[in-house]
C-alpha cells in the first residue's frame, strides 16, 4: 500500500471514530444584554464593575481566570486556571513561580499572554489580550505578606512543572523547607526571588454578553499600545 493510500485509509478511520462526548445539552444565554453605550469609556473600570457584580453574587471563585501562553519557536500554546489577584490602571497580575514553572518558559521566550474570565451566572465572559512585565519585588513582597505560612512555605518548595517521583518527595520538600523557616514567624518569611507577580498590560479587552440564538453581544476596546487611546468597538458573535 502505497503512503498516500494508508494516510487516506487512516484519515477515514480516524473520520469514523464514535465520539466520546456529542453535543452535550446546553442553554440559552437569556439574563442581560450590552451595548457601546453601556460600558464604561475605561475598561478597566468597566471590568471592575462587572467583578464586582459577580462576587457580590453566587459565583464561585470569580478571580479565577484562565490564562494563556504560547512558547517560541515551537508556537506550542498551553494554559491552565489561574486567580487573579490585583488589578491597577496597568493591567491584570498574577502570582506564580516564575523560574522552573512552563507558563515562565513560555513568557520568556514570548512576552504576549491571554486571559479569559468566565462568569456562568451572569452569563458573562471578559477576555483579554496583552504582553506580561514583571512587577516590583516590592510589589509581590506585598501580596506574598497575605499569604498563609502554608502557601509562603509551599511557594519555596515546589519546582513548580517539573518532573518528581511521586507526592512522597514532594512532602520531604515540604518539610525540609518547613524546617529551614521553624525559626521565622509567619510575617517574617520573605518571598522568593523567583516567585512574583506577572501583570499582563492589556492591548485588547472584550466584554461578552451571553444572548439568546448565540447572537451575543461582544464589545471590544482595541489599542496599538500602552500608550495609546481606547477605541471601542462592536463585533459579530
Amino acid at each position: 500500500m502505497s503512503s498516500e493510500a494508508f494516510n487516506s485509509d487512516l484519515k477515514q478511520k480516524q473520520d469514523d471514530d464514535e465520539p466520546i462526548i456529542f453535543a452535550p445539552k446546553t442553554y440559552q444565554y437569556d439574563i442581560y444584554s450590552l451595548d457601546v453605550s453601556d460600558v464604561n469609556p475605561d475598561p478597566f473600570e468597566q471590568f471592575h464593575k462587572w467583578f464586582d457584580e459577580a462576587t457580590r453574587s453566587t459565583e464561585p471563585i470569580p478571580e479565577s481566570v484562565n490564562f494563556a501562553t504560547c512558547e517560541l519557536p515551537s508556537g506550542r500554546v498551553s494554559n491552565r486556571t489561574v486567580l487573579l489577584k490585583e488589578l491597577d490602571h496597568r493591567g491584570f497580575i498574577i502570582y506564580s513561580n516564575w523560574d522552573s514553572s512552563k507558563k515562565a518558559q513560555d513568557i520568556n521566550s514570548n512576552p504576549h499572554a491571554a486571559m479569559t474570565f468566565f462568569w456562568k451566572l451572569s452569563q458573562r465572559q471578559v477576555r483579554v489580550e496583552g504582553r506580561t512585565e514583571f512587577v516590583s519585588a516590592e510589589t509581590s513582597q506585598r501580596y506574598f505578606n497575605t499569604r498563609p505560612r502554608g502557601s509562603k512555605v509551599g511557594a519555596w518548595t515546589s519546582p513548580q512543572s517539573q518532573v518528581i517521583s511521586g507526592r512522597e518527595e514532594l512532602n520531604e520538600l515540604y518539610k525540609e523547607s518547613s524546617i529551614k523557616f521553624k525559626d521565622l514567624r509567619d510575617h517574617e518569611i520573605p518571598c522568593p526571588q523567583f516567585w512574583g507577580g506577572v501583570r499582563v498590560v492589556p492591548l485588547e479587552i472584550e466584554f461578552w454578553q451571553g444572548r439568546p440564538s448565540r447572537l451575543h453581544d461582544r464589545i471590544v476596546f482595541r489599542r496599538a499600545s500602552e500608550n495609546d487611546a481606547w477605541k471601542v468597538v462592536r463585533i459579530a458573535p
